[in-house]
């Protein structure tokens, strides 16, 4: 062989080895990533608000738009307000419980919603649009009715949020992530908007904001803060 080629052999297997460690250490640390982080499930009426508020949280990773709780396998979205599915409308919470805590969470979450609403929240009706906590073991659920219990005992009513054993979690289709910050251009009652333009008008028109101020007062943590 080619001692010119020889030597540049030579000089390759340490490249190639220092790339392998580097992409080896990589994976590494992304495993560690995901296996420091923990997910929970709540139901607070319309997605697209519980996604925005639960973004804004220190701590959290990610925040998914989707559909759990039913006994249909993929449901599009047509389906579940249409009900019949038993899905409720979700989100799926990734954070990191070295920065926030999953009872911080659970707090944060009975102040952002109408937890004596059996019927919906808010403006929108309906089954799929009730509220509910989705446990996966016993701490979670046993966090969970604590945290129940706290919020009844503060609104001095009661709370029909149910706590739920977790299933399957269906992910919305892209149209509904991240609804709330996106340009993209679409026509509403009050002409074309961008989605993050409607996302605010609606929940304002819905009335959420004001009804969890009357609820909670000043323990609302993200009343106001629409977008």
């Amino acid at each position: 062989m080619n001692t010119a080629i020889v030597a540049g052999l030579g000089r390759l297997k340490p490249l190639v080895l220092g790339v392998a460690i580097a992409l080896g250490y990589a994976a590494h640390c992304g495993q560690a990533e995901a296996a420091g982080t923990e997910r929970a499930y709540f139901a607070g009426g319309c997605f697209w608000c519980v996604e925005a508020d639960f973004e804004k949280v220190q701590g959290v990773r990610e925040v998914v738009s989707g559909f759990t709780g039913g006994t249909v396998a993929n449901p599009t979205y047509k389906q579940v307000v249409r009900g019949g599915t038993g899905h409720f409308e979700a989100v799926e919470i990734t954070y990191d419980p070295g920065r926030v805590s999953y009872e911080d969470l659970l707090h944060a979450f009975f102040r952002s919603v109408d937890p004596t609403d059996a019927g919906g929240q808010f403006c929108d009706r309906g089954d799929s649009y009730r509220t509910a906590i989705f446990v996966s073991g016993k701490a979670e659920r046993t966090a969970a009715e604590a945290a129940k219990a706290r919020a009844e005992a503060e609104l001095g009513r009661k709370v029909v949020t149910p706590i739920l054993d977790a299933g399957p979690f269906y992910e919305a289709d892209d149209y509904h992530q991240d609804y709330y910050k996106q340009d993209d251009l679409i026509l509403t009652r009050f002409g074309p908007r961008s989605k993050e333009e409607a996302y605010k008008l609606y929940r304002t028109a819905c009335g959420r904001d004001g009804r969890v101020r009357e609820l909670w007062g000043d323990a609302a943590p993200f009343a106001g803060a629409s977008g």
